[in-house]
């Protein structure tokens, strides 16, 4: 099972690498936040709602895709990979990521306003006003960011899962692809409503944080060794909690650190403030970084699960 696991990992990759993301109208994520949608709206306890639903509709998503690969994989192994490759194809990303990060900071020279309009596909923040330089820092951060949330985290859940479930005797591919949409179903739900102004986000908010704490410092780690150095994960640690996340600053201050330059939200936050804001060069370098970490999360995800 181990070389089957591994197998999924690698068609995942290589359809990542050709098709980036499956059409909206077959995206089971899609699928999942019109669910999450329906909890959106005002309530007379909207925390309680909000946490049942935090609990509730993630762990249904994990349950439909536990199901449907092992119904798949009882007909035959290899239906059951197809439907779990999918399940992991459709909860990672990186090459959309990087693609719209790279995009953003060509037109942040070309073009600002439409690379501001660009940017609002990587980062939930006002971006009318902002200059050319703080474009292409939230360019950056975001595609830091989003590589912890969209694929080192469903990565790792799928390879904790595996290793679990093969331990305890079980069928690895059906806990592995559920523990994968569980993960990305937390995250979305944070996405959506996980925001301080909506009532009904702080149980979301709070367990994206929980379930988040671990693959955001993996991320920084993979980052660090994407840049061939132990130095910036070392130097970035002093300005990972300056973000109001107590995640999101690990990637970010990592990237600022390797690349020697200020990521800043303004009125928010400054990492490395003694820096300057990144030249086009240098936020397609910080991209280029966060590009070679995926890879080198893809391939370590593939080495334990074959372990």
């Amino acid at each position: 099972m181990s070389l089957g696991l591994v197998a999924v990992v690698v068609v995942v990759a290589l359809l990542d690498r050709a098709v980036g993301e499956p059409p909206a109208r077959l995206h089971p994520v899609v699928w999942f936040g019109r669910a999450v949608a329906v909890l959106d709206r005002s309530w007379s306890n909207p925390n309680a709602v909000g946490a049942l639903g935090a609990i509730g509709l993630p762990l249904a998503a994990a349950a439909a895709v536990w199901a449907a690969v092992a119904g798949a994989g009882a007909i035959h192994p290899v239906f059951g990979g197809m439907v779990g490759v999918y399940v992991l194809f459709s909860s990672t990303s990186l090459r959309f990521l990087v693609e719209t990060a790279r995009e953003v900071i060509v037109l942040s020279e070309t073009d600002l306003p439409r690379a501001r309009d660009e940017l609002l596909a990587l980062a939930g923040r006002e971006a009318s006003e902002l200059a050319a330089g703080h474009v292409r820092s939230a360019a950056a951060e975001s595609a830091a960011e989003n590589l912890s949330d969209g694929l080192v985290a469903p990565l790792a859940a799928f390879g904790l899962a595996a290793l679990v479930a093969g331990a305890a005797g079980m069928s690895a591919l059906p806990a592995a692809a559920a523990a994968a949409a569980w993960v990305k179903a937390v995250n979305t739900m944070d996405s959506m409503v996980g925001y301080r102004s909506n009532p009904v986000g702080w149980g979301p908010a709070r367990l994206d944080d929980l379930v988040m704490w671990l693959p955001a410092r993996v991320t920084a780690v993979c980052l660090s060794a994407a840049a061939a150095s132990p130095d910036p994960l070392l130097s970035g640690r002093r300005w990972a909690q300056q973000p109001p996340s107590p995640n999101a600053g690990w990637p970010m201050s990592t990237v600022a650190a390797a690349l020697q330059i200020k990521l800043e939200k303004p009125g928010v936050y400054v990492l490395n403030p003694v820096a300057s804001l990144p030249s086009v060069g240098e936020a397609t370098r910080a991209v280029g970084l966060t590009e070679r970490a995926g890879w080198l999360a893809v391939g370590l995800t593939g080495v334990v699960v074959y372990v």
